[in-house]
Order: C-alpha cells, then structure tokens, then sequence
C-alpha cells in the first residue's frame, strides 16, 4: 500500500504521516525534509536558495544523514525549502528518489504537498490535510518554542502566508488536492483524532483480514 498525504505547513500531514506508516507497517519519508536540506546545503554554502544552479547542484549531491531533525525544523529552513521547490530543475532531481523510496516493499507513507498529484498520482490512498491558518500559526509558534527556539508570533504568520503563497501559486506541482483525494480538516482536531478518522477512512477502503 501507498499512503500520499499532501497539505501546507503546521496542518499536522507530518505526524498523521508517521502514525499511519507505523500502524499499517509502512516506511515513511517526510519530503519536505528533502527540500529543507537542499534549501540548508545552499544556505550553508553561502548560496541563494532561489539561484536555480546553485540549488539543482545541492539536490544532485544530496546527502540528507548529514542533517538532524533540528537542522531541518528552522524557519530558515523552511522559508528555504519553499524556495528551492519553486525550481522545476530541483523538483526533477527529487523525484526518482521519492519514486524509489515508495516503490520498495511493503509500502510507504510519503508526506509532502505534490505527493498525491504529482510524485505518486497512483497512491492507492490519498489525503489532504488542511486547517485554519490561525491554527496552523499557533501550532508552528508551539513547536518551534518548544524546540528551544526564540520566535516572534507576527514573525512566524508572515512567513506561513509568503510560503503559502509560494507553495500554491508555483507554475510546478502547485500545492492543490488532487481530485480523488480525501481532504480532513484538522483545525479543531488534536492528533489522536485526526489519526482516529484518517485510519477508519484507510480501512474501509482496505478492510484487514
């Protein structure tokens, strides 16, 4: 089985993503980690995340044990990935690995905001996470907070909105549901029951034996 869920930041695709390959015995894979190390392997360099031959040189030698969960969990970070998805070249130089990484058995969970429609448009599952931006900025403020980090909240909202508007306005793999996507709204759920109903709707359409 191959599980595609797509869906802007903070909407909670990434720990629905998780809890989902590990019950059904899945891999997992967070693409946007991809992006984020490509973005963080210019940015480490001195380069712009936004010059086409810097980034496509990043995602060609791409080395993602190099970066922690923390490297990758920055603003930064993010505000980077944004910025080298927005390059078709660096898109290109992403997929096979994703194609590949879903291909082996016994399934996957892919993560991301083109899975559905353009990396695995085949996904026997597919998912669209969406929540109130206001949510999404609270939960971003929290995580980040959390995770030691020392952010300002009017900050952080307008750099959700600038990638928002970047992630959905791109000429390529735009972030958009794809048409046979289930979309599951999560603004008023917590994790546990966003999981709840995103397992029932995967079971029912294959019941376990």
């Amino acid at each position: 089985m191959i599980i595609a869920i797509d869906g802007p930041a903070a909407s909670g695709k990434g720990t629905l993503a998780r809890r989902l390959a590990a019950e059904f015995g899945l891999r997992y894979l967070d693409t946007g980690s991809l992006y984020r190390a490509v973005g963080v392997a210019v940015l480490q360099a001195g380069g712009d995340p936004k010059d086409e031959k810097t980034a496509v040189a990043a995602a060609q030698a791409l080395d993602l044990a190099r970066y922690s969960r923390e490297d990758l969990r920055t603003e930064t970070a993010g505000n980077a990935a944004s910025a080298v998805a927005a390059i078709p070249a660096v898109r290109t130089a992403l997929l096979d690995y994703q194609r590949r990484f879903a291909a082996l058995p016994p399934g996957a969970v892919l993560d991301g905001r083109d899975i559905g429609t353009v990396v695995l448009p085949n996904a026997e599952v597919k998912i669209f996470i969406k929540a109130d931006p206001d949510v999404r900025v609270q939960r971003r403020v929290k995580e980040l907070r959390d995770a030691g980090q020392s952010i300002i909240e009017s900050a952080v909202r307008a750099d959700m909105a600038a990638r928002d508007a970047r992630d959905s306005s791109r000429s390529v793999a735009p972030l958009v549901p794809a048409q046979d996507a289930w979309i599951l709204d999560t603004s008023a759920l917590n994790a546990d029951e966003a999981f709840a109903l995103a397992k029932t709707y995967i079971t029912s359409k294959f019941p376990r034996s």
